[in-house]
């Protein structure tokens, strides 16, 4: 049985990705709520909902029903100080907000992985994302999407040098390495959210990019 999202769980609501999403959210119709917890008060809104505080701390006082759950968490390893603080955020915090989100009742998770997310790779920061995306699977839910993007490209509160620098690079690069307008890519979870399916279904950046036109 498949149900348009009405009753909507949103994690990083206040990131480049999640801010996005959050307006088409609220934009429509047939959205009723949006539980957005974050670190820091949204605007109001009449169908939002937004507890204020660290999100490990405010996840087992959420409250359902729920029926589609969106992860926008991330961060960096530089920003968040260390691998180990990184790893905390971009494997722990998100499988701890899924496992919460199961448990309200929640059907479908979308989830903001990354273009070459692999547990057996070199590279720390795709390996963790990798090893996020095993985990989830073992959630066994009955619709969970992985996102995988590209370098996000829009404007951000905190300066990135290399991700600035790297911008218009990538969008010169092929196929799923190409870089992805973060307006693209929160209309793409959308209509990926609106999609009927069963399993687990994995959209690298290039479709995620078709998606979101």
């Amino acid at each position: 049985m498949h149900l348009t999202p009405q009753h909507v769980l949103l994690a990083g609501a206040t990131g480049l990705t999640g801010e996005h999403l959050l307006d088409r959210l609220l934009d429509e119709p047939t959205v009723k709520r949006v539980l957005a917890p974050t670190r820091r008060p949204l605007a109001e809104h009449p169908h939002l909902e937004n507890p204020v505080g660290e999100l490990a701390a405010l996840l087992p006082h959420l409250t359902g029903p729920v029926d589609t759950a969106f992860c926008c968490l991330g961060t960096t390893i530089k920003q968040a100080g260390s691998e180990a603080a990184f790893r905390a955020v971009d494997h722990d915090l998100v499988l701890a907000f899924a496992g919460r989100a199961r448990a309200l009742g929640a059907r479908h998770c979308l989830v903001l992985s990354a273009v070459g997310a692999d547990p057996q790779s070199s590279v720390f920061y795709s390996r963790v994302k990798g090893e996020l995306e095993a985990s989830l699977r073992e959630q066994g839910w009955p619709q969970l999407t992985l996102a995988r993007p590209s370098l996000l490209l829009g404007p951000r509160d905190e300066a990135r040098l290399g991700e600035r620098l790297a911008a218009p690079l990538s969008k010169l690069l092929p196929g799923k390495y190409q870089g992805i307008e973060v307006t693209v890519l929160a209309r793409a979870l959308w209509r990926l959210a609106l999609e009927e399916g069963s399993g687990v279904r994995v959209v690298e950046s290039d479709e995620l990019r078709k998606l979101g036109r």
